[in-house]
């Protein structure tokens, strides 16, 4: 799985992600100033769960069919 901090430009608070070097099913998260990367699991869920409206944490959960 996937797992990536990108870096902002703090000079112009700008975020680029060239799209040929990320997973294909994946999702990018700001909070803070801050930006992550995950790669979505191929079965299961993935929860953001915020507080006070700012992103505390990032949990996975997987499954596969029976």
């Amino acid at each position: 799985m996937s797992m990536e901090n990108l870096e902002i430009d703090t000079r112009t608070m700008q975020l680029t992600v060239d799209i040929m070097d990320i997973p294909t099913s994946c999702v990018i998260v700001i909070c803070d100033g801050k930006a992550k990367l995950r790669e979505l699991p191929t079965h299961g869920e993935y929860k953001i769960v915020t507080h006070q409206g700012k992103v505390k944490r990032m949990r996975r959960e997987e499954g596969e069919e029976f």
